[in-house]
């Protein structure tokens, strides 16, 4: 069993390495359910770190291109030209992931690695193909803001009303998958309504979702945050927009 980290990175350089070591040092032993027979001890996961540089001009593309020099065995490296915007990148990182199983992994440190296991339990013990991890389910967070919590259920309500489900976190980075829950599935989305337009289009696929709690570590905008409130909007149109267009 194989596992793609899908890593969009835009001016990163303060955090990349740091969380390709997290990533790296994560342990991929999964111990799933014992009552399932196709699992009879620990499963061991190979690992397949796919890093799409969208355009970087703080010096990030020179730390990739210096790890994509010493040819890392776990690791594929992609540049954009320029910046399209995380959809975008995330688009291209699908095209060139190898593994049966994916997962969305952000390239600043507000979402933990060590959550991996949790992410991926529930799709190799067969309970649904798709996870997701909800920053609003209890798991250790530091505060949000008022206007990002506010933001992220509302969108996470229109979800569930226009499709619906129940979830908790809509909007959350930690996405996991398997790869056949995209493999044929047009994404057109270039900034941050990815988000809405993948789930989207895997409720309407028929997938449930499957919600795990994982930590969070929220940064601020003068930290690096780069979503902003006309994202939200962009979310709110596309959520609509693929509940009546495929």
């Amino acid at each position: 069993m194989k596992l793609s980290i899908v890593i969009p990175v835009y001016n990163e350089r303060a955090t990349l390495e740091e969380i390709v070591n997290r990533v790296r040092a994560v342990d991929l032993t999964v111990n799933p359910n014992r009552d399932n027979p196709l699992f009879q001890g620990p499963l061991p996961i190979e690992r397949e770190i796919v890093i799409v540089d969208d355009g970087s001009t703080d010096g990030t593309r020179d730390i990739l291109a210096a790890w994509q020099q010493e040819r890392c065995a776990d690791m594929r490296i992609i540049f954009h030209a320029r910046n399209g915007g995380k959809g975008a990148a995330l688009r291209t990182g699908f095209e060139h992931a190898s593994g049966d199983l994916i997962i969305v992994q952000d390239a600043d440190l507000e979402y933990d690695p060590r959550d991996y296991v949790k992410l991926l339990e529930p799709i190799l013990e067969g309970r649904s193909p798709v996870v997701y991890g909800s920053r609003f389910l209890g798991g250790p967070r530091a505060a949000m803001s008022l206007s990002h919590t506010f933001g992220n259920k509302l969108l996470t309500v229109l979800t569930n009303l226009l499709y619906g489900t129940s979830l908790s976190d809509m909007e959350t980075c930690y996405k996991c998958f398997r790869r056949d829950v995209i493999a044929d599935m047009p994404l057109r989305s270039r900034r941050f309504e990815i988000e809405p337009e993948l789930t989207a289009k895997i409720l309407k696929r028929g997938f449930t979702i499957y919600e795990v709690p994982i930590s969070y570590n929220g940064r601020a905008f003068h930290e690096g945050k780069k979503i902003t409130w006309r994202d939200g909007f962009t979310a709110l149109r596309t959520l609509v927009k693929y509940r009546f267009v495929d």
